[in-house]
């Protein structure tokens, strides 16, 4: 295999076969920079100079019953994350129309715990027909596993995309969580694609898995049809198992984006949290190498960039945010 071959077929949007995928990654010498300039190359033939930048809130935080072993809101592990019930309407909105006013695009509701249900979910509704009622912004949820039902509902209330990570690998999965399976994310994606919802699904990289594994994950991402693929560098929380995890070094994230674009060349690509600790000033390099979304402002329990800052990210890569092209009808 050569990179010719590989820039002929990416190129037109199609994205390597596993076997492709895991000779790249095996590449010795110069390959690395050849391919960080191929998947830029690819970015910016497919998806132009505009990122798309999104936010969250986290809607309802702590006192989760899983085991997922990076997750600082675990009840299982002491890691004196904030724990409180779901906001009310009037806190989502101040928060979502900041990001409008700021130029992110999309805006989601995350909720913590295995999912949501009964009255805890007919708020979160109310909460989405309020905004949508009051902000030009694109919805998405991320509310834990649901039924094609609920998803139905979602869509009915104003949301437009379904966030739900596979987090890792199908074989490494059962070294991340006990509490649900790897076949349950993958029945909830399912479920949300059936009910005419677009799809987020992405992982966290950095948590012990190997590259093959992580394209192993890329590529039941690809299979799974999702239009945006978050991409997350673990940030060790103390109290939780993997909070003496050794960091990646930035040359493996950028080459991981790399090989990540090259399987999903058409994929909104999104680097979000862990980003400002695992790259630091290299997260130009990243956004120049195959980004093309930026998950903009806190995340969950932690905090990020500042969006003056992530603005300045932007133009130092010679970028400029996607303009917000409202999918309400």
């Amino acid at each position: 295999m050569d990179l010719l071959t590989v820039k002929r077929k990416v190129l037109t949007g199609q994205g390597l076969s596993r076997e492709e995928a895991n000779a790249l990654a095996g590449w010795p010498g110069e390959a690395p920079d050849r391919l960080l300039e191929l998947a830029g190359e690819v970015t910016r033939h497919l998806h132009g100079r505009q990122v798309s930048l999104c936010s969250i809130i986290n809607a309802r935080s702590g006192l989760c019953s899983e085991d997922c072993r990076f997750c600082a809101q675990s009840s299982r592990y002491a890691t004196g994350a904030p724990v409180y019930h779901l906001i009310d309407a009037a806190a989502a909105l101040e928060k979502a129309q900041r990001m409008e006013a700021a130029g992110a695009e999309r805006f989601a509701l995350v909720t913590s715990g295995r999912g949501m249900a009964g009255r805890d979910f007919e708020k979160v509704l109310d909460i989405f027909r309020v905004l949508r009622a009051e902000t030009r912004l694109n919805l998405c949820a991320s509310l834990g596993i649901i039924s094609e039902e609920q998803a139905r509902q979602l869509k009915e209330a104003g949301v437009s995309r379904y966030h739900h990570n596979l987090e890792t690998s199908r074989s490494f999965f059962p070294q991340v969580c006990t509490t649900h399976t790897y076949d349950q994310r993958v029945a909830t994606i399912r479920a949300a694609r059936e009910a005419g919802l677009e799809i987020c699904c992405g992982g966290i990289i950095g948590m012990g898995e190997t590259l093959s594994q992580r394209l192993e994950m890329a590529l039941a991402i690809r299979e799974l049809g999702a239009q945006s693929v978050p991409l997350n560098i673990l940030n060790p929380i103390p109290g939780t198992p993997l909070a003496g995890m050794k960091p990646m070094p930035p040359a493996e994230i950028l080459k991981t984006i790399a090989l990540f674009r090259l399987v999903l060349p058409t994929a909104v690509l999104r680097l979000c949290g862990g980003r400002e600790t695992g790259l630091g000033e290299r997260q130009v390099e990243a956004l120049q190498y195959g980004i093309n979304g930026l998950m903009v402002g806190d995340y969950l329990t932690t905090r990020g960039n500042g969006l003056e800052q992530d603005l300045s990210l932007l133009a130092a890569a010679g970028l400029e945010p996607a303009p917000l092209i409202s999918s309400v009808q």
